[in-house]
């Protein structure tokens, strides 16, 4: 979930970790996991370097933070979870890691914006498709490889487990956001979707990239490749500004409308958690609240 501005309370994302879940404000990260043993444990840390920067707060270039974020926060509370599952010798770290992390990142990019696009750019030449009609089926094979991905995953019994741990941390943060008290009982009662969460962020991207590539009209297939790669940040960009746009006027009608879609996409990558798994998501949520809660105070 992609944090955002509110009004009344603090405003918390956060993100399903394996067995745990992650938490984030303004200074603080913090996370709680399940040993295999049973034992909750956590871990958090200080957000420094570009968290504090001019670019953190401006709009657009906070975007690039956000992604920044997802890429490298995500993914290093995501390799600590991963290590709390494993023994010593199996830890995953140095370069077998980056590479790992580089890689999966260059398959993403191939097969949800390259493929689509040459797919799309055979269509046009041999069909003799205007580009607009040719953007319009790039974008509806994005959405499709997007949908069958998330679906066929989330039949894996693992990743089932962790879009449990990913619907704890929306009822925890739906419940944070209700003021009411964070025990797994109450927790319990509330909804598995919100509106911030980074699932529903994928659609956006989807939907943007569809606009802004029709806008650039008809292209060689190498042009067409490379500026789905090069226009990549700033669909991003944009797509966060959208959803921190929605989730500050979640109060009107017609809001409510847009980000439907969202929230429908959201019943793909959650699950009822049990009350185990919302305790861990409590646990990360209160470490936070306190931190940044201290921070506050110290300042």
């Amino acid at each position: 979930m992609m944090p955002t501005d509110k009004l009344r309370l603090p405003t918390y994302g956060g993100q399903a970790l394996l067995e745990g879940v992650l938490m984030r404000g303004s200074h603080y990260a913090a996370a709680a996991f399940r040993k295999p043993d049973g034992e909750i444990v956590i871990h958090a840390e200080e957000l420094t370097g570009i968290y504090k920067t001019r670019a953190a707060k401006t709009p657009f270039l906070r975007g690039i933070v956000i992604l920044l974020d997802a890429l490298v926060l995500g993914t290093h509370f995501l390799v600590i979870s991963a290590n709390h599952q494993t023994g010593e010798d199996e830890k995953i770290e140095g370069a077998a890691l980056y590479g790992t992390l580089a890689f999966s990142l260059i398959i993403g990019i191939g097969v949800f914006f390259v493929i689509p696009a040459l797919i799309a750019g055979v269509f046009e030449k041999y069909w003799a498709l205007s580009s607009f009609t040719s953007n319009m089926i790039e974008g509806v094979i994005r959405l499709a490889f997007l949908l069958i991905y998330i679906w066929a995953i989330g039949k894996l019994p693992d990743i089932s487990r962790f879009f449990a741990y990913h619907g704890a941390e929306h009822k925890t943060i739906n419940a944070y956001e209700a003021n009411v008290d964070l025990t797994s009982e109450q927790v319990s009662q509330f909804s598995l979707y919100h509106p911030r969460c980074g699932t529903g962020f994928l659609l956006i991207v989807v939907i943007i990239s569809i606009v802004i590539f029709a806008l650039l009209g008809p292209l060689s297939i190498l042009f067409r490749i490379l500026t789905r790669i090069i226009f990549l940040p700033i669909i991003v960009i944009l797509a966060y500004e959208y959803m921190r746009w929605t989730a500050n006027h979640l109060d009107s009608p017609i809001i409510k409308i847009l980000i439907s879609p969202n929230l429908l996409l959201q019943k793909l990558t959650t699950r009822e958690p049990s009350n185990e798994m919302l305790d861990v998501a409590i646990t990360a949520l209160r470490q936070l609240i306190e931190l940044e809660n201290n921070y506050s105070v110290k300042s």
